[in-house]
């Protein structure tokens, strides 16, 4: 069969490839055209666009990139028209994939949806054209599904979060190995995750490395994201104290004693590794001001979010600063803290329903089609 992925960011690459491995696996005929990055790329099928390309962050971002917005869109439908593919598949990525799959409806496609737009957080009036122009909606988050069936009468399937099949697969290196491959020292790691786009990047590791100096006895080194070259992130090398590792994150969380992450996937991987963390965000100005006006969770964090509590705490906009930043940072380096925090972490995957998320969907997919 035919398949047409669109993924537009980092996170939905890894899901987005891990997915191709199984239709792969599954339907060894599968013929997979997609919209993704380097990892679904290096999977097999047919790479259209990168979303190094496609990403723009915040309110202004977008209305300044709107005529590249609208030209993608124009573009990826003469694409999908030219393809005919038995299936579309959308990763995330709202925005852009609502667009496409209002048209693929009318076009007369079948619509999967796996990962959710995060509606329940806001734009909850999308769930009239979700429940329009889509045909299956496969969840990873546990309390989605009581969101979509209960409250707006929308039926999914909730397949459990890829995330963990991503971990629990990967190749694993050695912490001696991994030091000596980039020039680490003895001392305990704090592991920067500053993002993937280049004003996020830009605007958290300011803040993140302002406190570099207070914690001689740690190594802080920075998760340099796929979608960016070194060349942008030497402008953050100052310090001895702080290191850059690209595309290897997962690798160093694994032998990570603490964190500073930005909102987003990169909080839940973080848990899942068993890391603590503080969670940062910083956005354009404008942007937040909207934001805070329409968005009315308690948290950002997916980790506060999945358990309905404040587990990891929360830096935003103007209470990221050095200050509080050193300070939470010294609290999650404090054992009895670190220790409570690795319990909830535990908790966290438990309700996360388990590996085989990535398999599930593929399987689901397949038997629609059949």
């Amino acid at each position: 069969m035919k398949y047409y992925i669109i993924a537009g960011e980092a996170s939905g690459d890894l899901h987005g490839a891990n997915l191709m491995k199984e239709l792969f696996k599954q339907d060894p005929q599968a013929d997979i055209r997609f919209w993704g990055g380097d990892l679904m790329q290096q999977t097999g099928g047919t790479l259209v666009k990168h979303y190094r390309d496609l990403a723009f962050m915040g309110f202004a971002e977008v209305v300044q990139n709107l005529k590249t917005i609208l030209n993608n869109i124009k573009f990826c439908k003469q694409d999908i028209a030219a393809f005919q593919p038995d299936v579309l598949i959308f990763i995330d990525y709202p925005g852009f994939n609502m667009r496409i799959a209002e048209w693929a409806k009318k076009e007369n496609y079948k619509t999967h949806y796996y990962i959710s737009p995060q509606i329940w957080a806001w734009k909850e009036s999308r769930i009239k054209a979700i429940k329009r122009d889509v045909d299956h909606m496969y969840i990873i988050l546990p309390f989605e599904k009581e969101f979509y069936e209960k409250k707006h009468g929308f039926a999914v399937e909730f397949v459990g979060h890829p995330l963990i099949d991503a971990i629990h697969n990967r190749k694993q290196t050695s912490e001696d190995e991994f030091r000596n491959e980039h020039n680490l020292d003895h001392r305990p790691v704090i592991a920067l995750l500053p993002g993937s786009r280049k004003q996020e990047i830009s605007k958290m590791l300011s803040g993140m490395l302002s406190v570099v100096n207070d914690f001689p006895h740690y190594q802080f080194v920075i998760a340099g994201a796929p979608s960016q070259e070194y060349s942008f992130y030497q402008q953050f090398l100052g310090s001895s104290n702080v290191k850059f590792i690209s595309n290897r994150t997962y690798d160093l969380l694994s032998i990570a004693h603490a964190a500073l992450v930005t909102s987003g996937t990169a909080t839940l991987e973080t848990a899942l590794f068993k890391v603590p963390e503080v969670v940062c965000y910083k956005g354009n100005w404008i942007s937040y001001q909207i934001a805070k006006r329409i968005i009315t969770l308690k948290y950002i964090s997916l980790v506060n979010l999945i358990l309905d509590k404040e587990i990891v705490k929360e830096l935003i906009q103007s209470d990221f600063n050095t200050k509080n930043i050193r300070a939470e940072l010294q609290k999650i380096l404090t054992p009895s803290h670190r220790e409570n925090l690795l319990k909830q972490y535990d908790l966290l995957e438990e309700k996360l329903g388990g590996d085989g998320a990535s398999r599930k969907t593929a399987e689901l997919i397949i038997k629609h089609l059949t």
